[in-house]
């Protein structure tokens, strides 16, 4: 709050509280001159004790069992301005009658401005805590927000390594036996790789982007496997422009070709379909499974645990993806809410 303001607050609080001390007053049947001059003194003097106490509180917060150092406080600056009002009192009024008054009335203005002061710490008391509350969850928040994204960003790093590898040991296969293949693999993957880097910024971009960035890798691996990789990517009415996590597809798809194509020799087929599903882009990703030649629990490896945990950190949400096998069809599903002011970067 504006420092300008506050002291508005201030003057306000004064003026009111001087208000009802004069109306306290008035049953004596003094001059009602007297009596505002006296209210609006007492009450300054309380507001200005209020005001450096309140300032004191944004930088010293007593706790909850501290309570009892308020009172003390607020009783003692009572007293303080109850001592200096007693003093200033006889310069501003004359009447020895109203003067007298005042001396008998010395111990219920302490207990008034007791009252009054302890009100006001509380209020500002109150005030600060709320704010350094609020402050300590905004700063909770960043760091959290700041821990999710590098975690994001370190799992998103940790599967271009495997895949280069992969690429490179192929290109350098290709070099001497087949040149143009080997040419053709590093401007594909060049490009690859650039899409990636395009996108790193990006937590959520449209599904028919995501597709571009998907067959550029394809192409990569059909340079690999040859004839034996066969794709079929199936587009539903209404999912190109549907919203998911970039680079999500891709370790799924390179899962479903690790464990469709090894331990194989014929031709494989990798599905990819994608189609919309209430407030969901719901992509499902197909790969024939032979059990006897790749372990079953091999098939929740890195790419799939990565993916699911990106899910979580970005929907907060376990439920996003799963598997299913089917005799020899193995089908990995996930599902990408579309409301995104339920995303925990928004909340």
């Amino acid at each position: 709050m504006a420092p300008q303001r506050v002291i508005w607050l201030y003057l306000a609080w004064a003026a009111f509280w001087s208000g009802v001390l004069v109306l306290v007053l008035l049953p004596a049947h003094y001059n009602l001159h007297l009596t505002i001059k006296d209210a609006l003194l007492y009450n300054t003097l309380l507001t200005i004790a209020g005001y450096a106490a309140g300032s004191g509180l944004r930088y010293y917060q007593p706790n909850l069992r501290q309570g009892a150092f308020l009172l003390g406080w607020s009783m003692g600056l009572s007293g303080l301005c109850t001592l200096v009002y007693s003093y200033l009192v006889g310069k501003f009024i004359k009447e020895q009658a109203y003067l007298a008054f005042i001396d008998n009335t010395l111990p219920m203005r302490v207990v008034f401005g007791w009252l009054l002061l302890l009100v006001l710490l509380l209020i500002n008391w109150f005030w600060y805590y709320i704010k350094e509350q609020r402050l300590l969850e905004e700063r909770k928040t960043a760091t959290e927000k700041l821990a999710r994204e590098a975690e994001l960003y370190t799992l998103r790093q940790q599967l271009q390594p495997h895949f280069l590898f992969n690429s490179l040991n192929s290109i350098s296969a290709l070099v001497v036996t087949q040149p143009k293949q080997a040419r053709l693999m590093v401007q594909q993957l060049s490009d690859f790789l650039r899409g990636t880097l395009h996108k790193e910024n990006q937590q959520q971009v449209p599904l028919a982007d995501e597709l571009v960035q998907l067959q550029l890798y394809l192409e990569i691996e059909k340079v690999r496997f040859g004839h034996r990789l066969q794709t079929a990517v199936e587009v539903g009415e209404g999912t190109e422009n549907m919203q998911l996590p970039a680079l999500l597809l891709q370790p799924l798809v390179e899962n479903a070709i690790k464990f469709g194509l090894y331990g194989t020799t014929g031709d494989t087929t990798i599905t990819v379909q994608a189609q919309a599903e209430e407030n969901y882009l719901v992509i499902l990703i197909r790969n024939p499974f032979d059990a006897d030649s790749v372990r079953t629990n091999e098939g929740t490896g890195f790419g799939l645990s990565s993916v699911k945990r990106r899910l979580y950190l970005l929907f907060a949400r376990h439920d996003l993806l799963h598997t299913q096998q089917v005799e020899n069809q193995f089908t990995t599903t996930i599902k990408i809410p579309q409301n995104y002011d339920k995303m925990p970067d928004n909340r």
